[in-house]
């Protein structure tokens, strides 16, 4: 290895004053020779040019074998857009040992309050009563506009997916004194156990809770499971907030429960986005739409520089990568984040 690694930077779409503040920058370019690039995603030309040399990977870089072959010096591939994308041969840098890395823990908190945040508003209609006073049409003051108000206190809650938005929702919930569901196939139920949770089948989360936080990665295996038999299971009213991939759901039949009066539906991520004026979604009652905003904040963009650079020079030390997420082999193949548009 050469006493002074090689960095290439391909952030693509993240912008690297975004992601590297003053600090974290002046870390980065005292662990090597750092080859900058940003505003759009590098050329082939380019990235073929450093490969040989290159110790680490920062951004979304295709990586199939034949690549793979030329970049022998390789020994991190941090993904700053957040998601495990299909550009990567992962099985062969499972093989030579090289981590593949994602900044996703950064949006954990952010996501958690804002699932938790719609949950609220579903259950107390704060949003419908705010339109209704802008628009000078609301109800008696005191319970005129809370006859199908409820309290979350007290009531089972449940997760489908308990990753990383999971594991910061928990604490938010835990207040609320009622029992919390989480189905999750990849966590062990002893495991759930241990963090003090109810592991529970799918029927069994949207049967029993009276708002389910939607918080799974979309598989080969999960796309589009998640509809009308099991929004049917729901008390009427119940609620359910989709804040992870939208493939997760059949979207016709979440908006048609919603539609129908049978749940509350907090949505922030779509099938299609942006999504078309004149989806159905913008005029589906008992909903509550955000356009995928719930994770991604200014404050937390520098969050993603500093993992990066802390688990780089474990990496370059010698020691285990910590703070980003870890692509796992059996978990990653299955994966099915949208590629780089």
């Amino acid at each position: 290895m050469n006493a002074s690694p090689l960095i290439l930077l391909d952030p693509h779409p993240r912008r690297v004053d975004s992601i590297f503040d003053g600090p974290t920058r002046e870390r980065l370019e005292k662990l090597g020779r750092v080859v900058w690039h940003d505003g759009s995603p590098a050329s082939a030309a380019h990235i073929d040019k450093y490969l040989p040399e290159a110790a680490a990977i920062i951004g979304q870089t295709s990586l199939d074998k034949a690549r793979l072959d030329r970049a022998p010096n390789l020994r991190a591939i941090f993904n700053v857009e957040s998601n495990f994308l299909p550009n990567i041969d992962y099985a062969e840098c499972h093989r030579r040992g090289i981590p593949v890395l994602s900044t996703a823990p950064v949006f954990a908190k952010p996501v958690a309050e804002m699932a938790l945040c719609m949950a609220l508003s579903l259950a107390r209609r704060v949003h419908e009563a705010d339109a209704s006073m802008r628009a000078g049409s609301e109800t008696l003051y005191g319970e005129g506009d809370n006859q199908d108000s409820i309290l979350l206190h007290g009531r089972p809650v449940a997760l489908v997916g308990c990753g990383n938005v999971g594991r910061a929702l928990l604490p938010l919930l835990r207040p609320f004194g009622g029992e919390i569901l989480v189905c999750d196939p990849w966590i062990p139920g002893n495991v759930l156990a241990e963090m003090k949770v109810t592991p529970a089948s799918l029927d069994e989360c949207f049967s029993r809770a009276a708002a389910v936080f939607i918080l799974a990665a979309v598989t080969t295996e999960n796309a589009g499971k998640i509809g009308r038999s099991h929004f049917g299971l729901m008390q009427k009213g119940g609620i359910v907030v989709l804040a992870s991939r939208a493939a997760v759901v059949n979207f016709d039949e979440l908006l048609d429960a919603a539609a129908s009066g049978r749940i509350r539906a907090g949505i922030d991520v779509w099938p299609e986005e942006p999504i078309p004026a004149g989806h159905r979604a913008r005029r589906t009652a008992n909903t509550l739409l955000q356009a995928h905003r719930a994770g991604n904040i200014p404050e937390i963009w520098p969050s993603m520089g500093q993992i990066v650079v802390g688990d780089l020079e474990d990496i370059l030390q010698g020691r285990a990568p910590t703070r980003c997420q870890k692509a796992v082999l059996e978990t990653v193949l299955k994966l099915r984040s949208k590629p780089i548009s």
